[in-house]
């Protein structure tokens, strides 16, 4: 059965203080119900793992490098994201595929760094919103699922993340039959893709607007295994809830 996980995802936000969240975080869901993640800034990551009581909270990247070493100013590995603490990394974020020109090439590539580091790649894919009014959604996931996703995807090492850059932080949000149409078509596509054992235990995330006030609604959705939050994540007070939510759908599967 796979296990339900609230990813956070700090963006470029956070500093040390903020990470007396992470405790509080703890206290509130010490029950390991659910498995939890935070991906806070490069600079946060070896004190945050320090922090972070690692049975109940991972601490995660939000990008590391293709290569393992070498001339490249400003990126961080794989290798140096696990030296640091860190046990997963968020790739193909629609924010670095746009801002950064990310292809899906270039995602499937990070993808193997991460696993043959040892870590686990939160894979995102997503439209946008001229696409999914040219109802081409399923189109550009397919294509993104063939090429981002690396043939070492395993339900141990790979989290696909659904986000329709159209709903992140922009307040709107998919129909709960949305979402599930796009989280099916994903689970079909990797069933096909890498057989039913695998196909079956990687685990789906929703991402886009999640918060406590949908989060149940969303958690019931067919194939929908957790989220990736963004700004929500960085206070216990918006987090917690969405984390509860899936601690109770858990309880209910």
């Amino acid at each position: 059965m796979r296990r339900k996980l609230a990813a956070g995802n700090w963006k470029m936000n956070g500093e040390r203080s903020t990470l007396g969240m992470l405790e509080a975080l703890a206290r509130a869901h010490s029950g390991g119900a659910v498995d939890i993640m935070i991906c806070p800034p490069f600079t946060l990551i070896d004190a945050a793992a320090a922090l972070s009581d690692a049975a109940l909270i991972t601490i995660g990247g939000q990008d590391c490098h293709s290569e393992s070493a070498g001339a490249h100013t400003g990126d961080i590995s794989a290798d140096m994201l696990r030296a640091a603490g860190a046990g997963a990394v968020i790739l193909g974020h629609s924010e670095r595929r746009a801002d950064h020109g990310e292809t899906s090439d270039d995602v499937r590539a990070k993808a193997r760094a991460a696993h043959e580091a040892g870590l686990i790649a939160i894979i995102c894919v997503g439209e946008s919103l001229a696409e999914r009014e040219a109802q081409n959604t399923l189109d550009i996931i397919g294509g993104q699922l063939s090429s981002s996703v690396p043939d070492t995807a395993t339900g141990e090492n790979t989290v696909i993340a659904y986000e329709p850059c159209w709903a992140i932080g922009t307040g709107l949000t998919p129909t709960t039959d949305q979402i599930g149409e796009v989280h099916d078509f994903i689970r079909t596509r990797i069933e096909r893709r890498f057989g039913a054992g695998v196909g079956r235990s990687v685990r789906l995330l929703y991402g886009g607007s999640v918060k406590g006030a949908n989060a149940a609604e969303i958690f019931a959705v067919s194939n929908v295994d957790g989220a990736l939050v963004g700004g929500a994540s960085l206070s216990v007070d918006d987090f917690s809830p969405i984390i509860s939510a899936l601690e109770a759908q858990s309880s209910a599967s």
